[in-house]
């Protein structure tokens, strides 16, 4: 055990001190930094002393101790590559010296081998400044060998690499001078070594470069721009030294007489130039001033050739230090043409008509001219493209006489300018402007805003309402332009206008007076007449057309069911129908037009609320499901009828159907006993009774429905005379009496009950179309009207006398 346990520990030992010699045996290679990828760094085959087929059967591999990858190691050659270019400057920044850490792993048996690759610095960054331009002022009294400090250019290569040196382009007032601080690098100075004038260089424009030790060399450059200031050191100076100018008489004051120029060479304050008088007279002072900024020198009283024909002005030209320069103006005043021709109106014929003739006298004046010789003598003209001329007569007189013929509505008058002007030098003119006003000619007729009116009124309008405005215009003015309106006679429907509508003689407001109803005039047209109130009158037509708008006053009329109280109308369905059963159709019709015209319907109320549906647009009354038994033999149903007016309109309708298990006979005598009613047996005698009371029961009934036919038919021939007045049909019915879904009357249907004696089964029969029963017809089709009509009704009394008849049988 002992043995054992020493063994094992040798054998600890000998692994860890193989590892351990492994892992810190290492090579050191270099590389240039910026080399491209695929650079041969060094081939490992001698150092590792292993072959190629070796290098690969161990499964070779170069791991990077950092993140990120540069080297790469090809087991097949032994070389190691770089894998991504390398920039020292990135990598390691001013670090000395630049390693990057890899392992070389062997497998089978494990060997680690550290690689150490140094990256050297290539010159591959040029020097630079911070700025691209440094600015510097300087005073040009500072003194020779003034040093300036300059801002140092950095270089991120490393060694020799770096800034060795500075230089600055030629000049005659500086030079440089570079200096190594303690830490090796070096800082330069500009040192003044020649006096700096502004007034003959007031800038310098300088080029300071940093030079590496590379190889090649690289530079950095920045510009170094100096202003020199100013100090006070010249004194200002005119232009020149006397100024003579030539002044007209009379001239306006602030008219410019001459400008005095000075200059300073300096700048600031003590560049900024003053002017003012010298030795100043009482004349000078009251005639001129100046502008001391500008040095401009101006009048400022009068100036008359007669007073004072020169002046002699002295001006002091000073700088902000105190230095001052002076000069002397000399004026000389000239004689002028001062006095103007002068326009004097002699008459004015104003305002004057329209209809003058041409060579008509307008005004009448004269010019005159206080001057001598060529100075007095005038010339006159008026304004141009004016319908007037003028004639010269003797002694300066004009006559302003028209031209062209005059209309006021072009223009209602004119300002016409008469121009004078004498023959000095320069020439003077003056001018008159005549007013001259037009008079107005009743030569226009009234125009209408528009060739035609159309206006638009709702129907049940308001007597009295304002329908529109005709507006006419006329180009004349005053009494000429004053507007009569009035209505031209006329009819419409047979009916004077003036019953209709009416108009505003002075506005032109037209106001209708009766309520306008559409169903009976859609609309007219009227003529109106305006007329102006000249001397002799004139005037113009226009015509108006008024178009009536439908408004939804109609409420909705149901043609059927009829309710006239007197005949309800009650339809029979088998019990045995299904759902989806056509029982009857209502029909209603709205005398609107329109969207007020189209109407729909709706199941209002009904005895069974799920058995019977309207169609909403069609009005087909259908059954919404089987009958059954349970169902009470008389249903009543509501269905109201409404249009899409504004506000809707509706009415509604009674509808009466009786449920019967099937058709035996006319009169509906005996109804079908349900199969699952059990009759049961009774006493004969009893059975005889019954016998004996239905059919005396059957006789007074037969008896009454003889005498109601009677009735009905004497009531019917009445409710046709009356209604054919009311809704004409046939040819002259309506034209939206078609279908509900191509308006709002839809097609009535006649049917025909056809019951055969005896049986109890029936026939259905529905016979064509026709229009409402009290149609206007010839005399032989009233008659089968009316039997049609009354068949229908009869079998309903029939089958309630007949379920009556059963209903006492039962209780027997």
């Amino acid at each position: 055990m002992e043995i054992y346990s020493n063994n094992r520990q040798g054998w600890s030992c000998f692994i860890y001190l193989c590892l351990c010699g492994a892992i810190c045996e290492s090579f050191r290679y270099s590389v240039p930094e910026e080399k491209k990828s695929g650079s041969l760094v060094a081939n490992v085959l001698k150092d590792l002393k292993v072959d190629v087929k070796e290098l690969s059967a161990r499964k070779a591999q170069l791991v990077s101790e950092g993140t990120k990858q540069y080297f790469q190691l090809d087991p097949n050659s032994g070389n190691v590559i770089v894998q991504e270019r390398i920039d020292q400057e990135a990598l390691c920044g001013q670090k000395d010296p630049c390693t990057l850490l890899s392992e070389i792993v062997l497998e089978n048996p494990l060997q680690v081998h550290r690689i150490e690759v140094q990256i050297e610095d290539v010159n591959d960054n040029p020097p630079q400044f911070s700025k691209k331009e440094y600015l510097f002022e300087i005073s040009e009294h500072t003194s020779t060998k003034t040093r300036i400090p300059l801002e140092s250019a950095e270089d991120a290569d490393k060694g020799e690499n770096t800034v060795q040196n500075y230089l600055i382009s030629p000049n005659d007032h500086f030079i440089l001078d570079v200096q190594n601080r303690s830490d090796g690098s070096k800082y330069v100075e500009l040192i003044l070594q020649k006096q700096l004038d502004r007034e003959e260089e007031p800038q310098l424009f300088l080029i300071l470069s940093a030079v590496d030790g590379g190889s090649p060399r690289k530079t950095g450059t920045a510009k170094i721009v100096i202003d020199v200031l100013d100090a006070n050191d010249n004194a200002p100076q005119f232009h020149q030294s006397v100024y003579k100018v030539k002044l007209m008489e009379n001239c306006l004051p602030n008219t410019l007489v001459t400008r005095v120029d000075a200059t300073d060479r300096d700048l600031g304050s003590y560049g900024d130039i003053t002017f003012s008088f010298s030795q100043l007279p009482d004349t000078v002072a009251r005639s001129f001033k100046l502008n001391k900024y500008t040095g401009e020198l101006t009048v400022a009283g009068k100036i008359d050739y007669e007073e004072n024909r020169n002046y002699e002005i002295n001006i002091r030209a000073s700088d902000g230090g105190g230095l001052s320069a002076y000069c002397k103006v000399i004026v000389e005043v000239e004689d002028r043409n001062d006095n103007a021709p002068a326009v004097t109106l002699i008459s004015l014929t104003s305002p004057l008509p329209e209809d003058s003739p041409p060579d008509t006298l307008v005004a009448l004046f004269r010019i005159t001219d206080q001057d001598s010789g060529d100075n007095s003598r005038t010339g006159c003209t008026p304004s141009e493209n004016l319908p007037f001329m003028l004639k010269a007569s003797e002694n300066n007189y004009y006559q302003l006489v028209t031209q062209q013929p005059l209309d006021r509505e072009k223009a209602s008058e004119y300002n016409i300018t008469i121009t004078a002007s004498d023959q000095g030098s320069p020439r003077l003119t003056s001018t008159r402007i005549i007013n001259v006003q037009i008079s107005d000619v009743n030569d226009n007729a009234p125009l209408f805003e528009k060739s035609t009116y159309e206006m638009q009124i709702q129907e049940n309008n308001i007597p009295g309402l304002l329908i529109g405005l005709v507006c006419a215009d006329d180009l004349d003015t005053a009494q000429n332009a004053k507007l009569t309106y009035s209505l031209l006679p006329g009819k419409i429907s047979d009916q004077l206008v003036s019953s209709f509508v009416s108009i505003n003689s002075e506005t032109g407001n037209l106001y209708a007076i009766r309520s306008l109803d559409y169903e009976q005039l859609k609309d007219f047209k009227v003529t109106v007449r305006a007329v102006d109130s000249g001397s002799p009158p004139l005037s113009s037509e226009v015509m108006v057309r008024v178009v009536v708008m439908d408004e939804n006053d109609n409420a909705p009329f149901i043609l059927y069911p009829l309710q006239n109280g007197t005949s309800p109308s009650n339809d029979l369905v088998p019990r045995e129908a299904e759902a989806g059963y056509l029982v009857t159709k209502a029909v209603a019709v709205d005398r609107d037009s329109g969207q007020n015209s189209w109407l729909s319907y709706e199941l209002l109320k009904a005895t069974e609320p799920g058995l019977f549906s309207v169609g909403s647009q069609n009005g087909e009354v259908k059954t919404m499901r089987p009958i059954n038994k349970r169902d009470t033999y008389k249903q009543k149903l509501i269905i109201g009828v409404r249009d899409n007016g504004h506000p809707p309109q509706s009415t509604s309708a009674t509808l009466s159907i009786l449920l019967v298990d099937g058709f035996s006979d006319p009169y509906m005598k005996m109804v079908d006993i349900p199969k699952d009613e059990v009759v049961e047996e009774e006493d004969h005698i009893l059975t005889m009774y019954l016998v004996i009371c239905l059919a005396v029961i059957s006789f007074i009934f037969l008896i009454s429905m003889l005498v109601l036919v009677a009735i009905k038919i004497h009531k019917r021939r009445k409710f046709v005379e009356s209604s054919a007045l009311n809704f004409p049909v046939g040819p002259y019915f309506p034209e939206n009496s078609g279908d509900v879904d191509a308006g709002s009357l839809s097609r009535a249907y006649n049917y025909e009950v056809c019951l055969a004696g005896g049986s109890l089964s029936s026939e259905f029969r529905f016979l064509r179309p026709f229009f409402p029963v009290f149609s206007v017809e010839p005399p032989h089709n009233k008659v089968e009207s009316r039997i049609s009509s009354t068949s229908q009704e009869i079998p309903s009394h029939a089958v309630e006398g007949q379920l009556m008849n059963q209903k006492i049988y039962e209780k027997s």
